[in-house]
């Protein structure tokens, strides 16, 4: 596996120096107006876009804790360390970090690594049910919103993804309330397709059903849900703040709510698959290449907000995370690759694992 990632990491690489070499000789840029546009920035503004993300990973515990509550009571701070260092090697060691902050907190609150793994399931779940939520309602009701590009195909998108939430939620309480017949059904029908794949859904199903026993109650649910919406409120006024930071160029300092819910898409996009320090520069060349695209922003303030925007809202909890990780004596490296061998090892055990 990690022999992909570099390779696939080369072949990046390789592709941006090619994309810079022809951009060269196609696109004027100049550096100092790149360097004043820095300069004329509003750094107050890109303090609280900073200040909003760290507040999220907050929030992220208080729900990370909330989860918690039906197997073990625990206090949010005692598993925000474990979000802030889990995040921080996420941002410099790539997606295959993403399960350091189960591990941890395994760790941490002494409860078997599967347990914390529903967990991250169902956490993924509200934040993408949040996020879908807050990108169809800005998009279906902000006065501008015809005169984003392509408008109609924004609309379709902004009321798939309204129809996608919903699908999620009742697929979420069908899961809660009749999970295990629901993976009987499903390893029975997929079964007579293929044996492994009805065994690798039902597996996934009754996954999803037991991370969904996390929340003991429906109270719970709407507490969850309104700590998923006010996270990413936070996150999506960091990005908002940030593009507004560039006084000087007219497109970003005039940004609106709308126009900014599609560059968080093109963020989100390209995080998805995120390579090690290699990731950081296709993050910024897409943001930027968006910028341009969609807003006609020059090339100098927009590889400046492109390259903060990731700065705020993924990087800068490295520098806390590193001294987090020092005060508690955990190696970022080391616990990767722990926590990659236990994933394995749970995968290994699995019943699907078992019956292949």
């Amino acid at each position: 596996m990690k022999k992909k990632n570099w390779i696939l990491g080369l072949v990046v690489l390789l592709a941006l120096v090619i994309l810079v070499v022809v951009a060269r000789h196609r696109i004027h840029f100049n550096w100092s107006v790149f360097t004043q546009q820095l300069r004329l920035a509003d750094w107050k503004k890109i303090g609280i876009a900073v200040a909003m993300i760290w507040l999220a990973y907050v929030i992220r515990a208080l729900r990370w804790a909330l989860f918690l509550k039906p197997t073990k009571k625990v206090s949010a701070f005692s598993v925000l360390g474990s979000q802030v260092i889990g995040f921080t090697g996420v941002a410099l060691l790539g997606r295959p970090a993403d399960l350091v902050r189960p591990y941890l907190v395994a760790k941490r609150v002494q409860l078997p690594l599967s347990s914390q793994v529903a967990v991250y399931v169902v956490e993924r779940m509200f934040d993408a049910g949040a996020m879908a939520l807050i990108f169809s309602t800005v998009l279906l009701f902000a006065p501008d919103r015809h005169s984003l590009p392509h408008p109609e195909m924004m609309n379709k998108a902004a009321l798939g993804g309204l129809l996608a939430t919903v699908a999620l939620a009742l697929f979420a309480g069908f899961a809660r309330v009749s999970g295990g017949a629901f993976a009987a059904g499903a390893r029975k029908s997929l079964g007579a397709i293929s044996p492994k794949l009805g065994e690798s859904v039902s597996e996934k199903i009754l996954h999803f059903r037991d991370g969904l026993n996390t929340i003991a109650s429906m109270s719970d649910f709407l507490l969850a849900a309104l700590f998923s919406l006010v996270m990413w409120g936070m996150i999506t006024f960091a990005y908002l703040e940030t593009t507004r930071a560039f006084t000087a160029s007219p497109e970003l300092s005039g940004m609106t709510l709308s126009r900014c819910m599609l560059l968080m898409v093109v963020s989100m996009g390209g995080s998805i698959v995120q390579l090690p320090v290699i990731g950081w520069f296709t993050q910024i060349g897409l943001l930027t290449a968006a910028l341009q695209g969609f807003y006609h922003v020059a090339p100098e303030p927009a590889l400046g907000c492109g390259a903060l925007l990731l700065g705020v809202t993924f990087l800068s909890i490295i520098p806390v995370g590193l001294i987090w990780a020092r005060f508690e004596q955990v190696s970022l490296k080391k616990v990767a690759e722990e926590s990659g061998h236990a994933g394995e090892e749970l995968a290994a055990h699995s019943p699907a694992a078992s019956a292949q």
